[in-house]
């Protein structure tokens, strides 16, 4: 019989997790006391948190069959916390995660989210960050709450507000590669059976890949505003916009080059690829604006231009299956 939380005390699931969670470098006092303490030689810390929810967030097992593991959730809690320091310009430094468990929760599956965490930091190049701390507790539903800190290492943020009339518009990554494979695994179709062209789809669901050297890189080519796509295209172009009080536009031939690795996918499962673009969240790309005539970083294509007029997005196709995720609206599960 697998061994669940319930028959474990607090101090030995923690015995269990520790020795899978690497401290980083910067760290002065890790996990074991009351708190961490962390360097902090820039003299500012960048700090922000996010939430992952059993049944909201993900789902242990899909229709097709699909089971999500340890490993991915944790990995997925890591990037999207590491793409929030990425669209601030900011180097993670440090990370401290709670978990809120069900009794019968295996605990072979909470090691693997530790492996997760880690491995995430590590292969996608946060070098410098460690977990080095975090909470444990019981609950109705899996809940895996991440808090991350960062440093802009002598630089200055890269916020919402300050993109400017006639600045390019780029972005860093891929859009609607997660949302495709969120729809292969809400099919009929079993991931087993499908060929690697799909299931890379799946995999960047699963394991989101967020272009960390991007967004140091932007902040030090001079972008003007930033931030990461978690909710989708449109819905993260609009608080951009309105974080500047500017219009975008995007170039609709910009649009389909992003839409056409997507076309293949998009027949067989019978829905247009461009809502995926448009609305599909959790890649964790870049999307930054730059002055005119500044060459783009390494890694991002110009996608658009900001434009004087109302706050908003212009010249791209809406609709109510693509203007993108909210948490408390919307009722399918990712």
């Amino acid at each position: 019989m697998p061994i669940t939380v319930a028959g474990l005390s607090e101090t030995g699931l923690l015995l269990r997790i520790l020795p899978r969670i690497a401290v980083a470098s910067g760290v002065l006092i890790g996990p074991g006391d009351d708190a961490a303490i962390v360097e902090a030689p820039d003299g500012r810390v960048v700090i922000s948190i996010d939430t992952i929810v059993e049944d909201k967030d993900f789902r242990l097992e899909r229709p097709n069959g699909h089971m999500t593991t340890g490993y991915d959730v944790g990995w997925k809690s890591a990037a999207q916390n590491l793409s929030d320091m990425n669209a601030m310009g900011a180097r993670a430094t440090s990370m401290v995660v709670s978990l809120t468990l069900p009794g019968h929760t295996e605990v072979h599956w909470v090691e693997e989210l530790a492996d997760g965490l880690s491995a995430a930091i590590a292969e996608l190049g946060a070098d410098g960050c460690g977990v080095v701390g975090g909470d444990l507790g019981g609950g109705r539903e899996i809940v895996v709450t991440a808090a991350i800190t960062g440093s802009l290492d002598g630089g200055e943020p890269v916020l919402r507000s300050g993109a400017q009339v006639g600045d390019v518009v780029g972005l860093a990554g891929t859009v609607g590669f997660a949302a495709a494979g969120l729809a292969l695994m809400e099919s009929d179709h079993p991931t087993q059976s499908l060929s690697p062209d799909f299931t890379q789809y799946v995999d960047i669901q699963k394991r989101p890949r967020p272009p960390l050297q991007a967004g140091p890189a932007a902040a030090k080519a001079g972008a003007t505003a930033m931030l990461d796509v978690s909710d989708g295209l449109i819905r993260d172009a609009g608080r951009l916009a309105d974080g500047s009080s500017v219009s975008i536009e995007f170039d609709r031939a910009a649009l389909d080059r992003l839409v056409e690795p997507l076309r293949k996918l998009g027949k067989f499962l019978g829905i247009d690829p461009m809502e995926w673009v448009l609305g599909g969240g959790e890649d964790y790309s870049l999307l930054a604006t730059f002055p005119r005539n500044t060459p783009l970083p390494k890694g991002f294509t110009a996608v658009g231009s900001v434009c004087a007029g109302l706050p908003g997005v212009t010249a791209a196709p809406q609709s109510p299956a693509n203007v993108g995720w909210d948490h408390f609206a919307d009722k399918d599960h990712r």
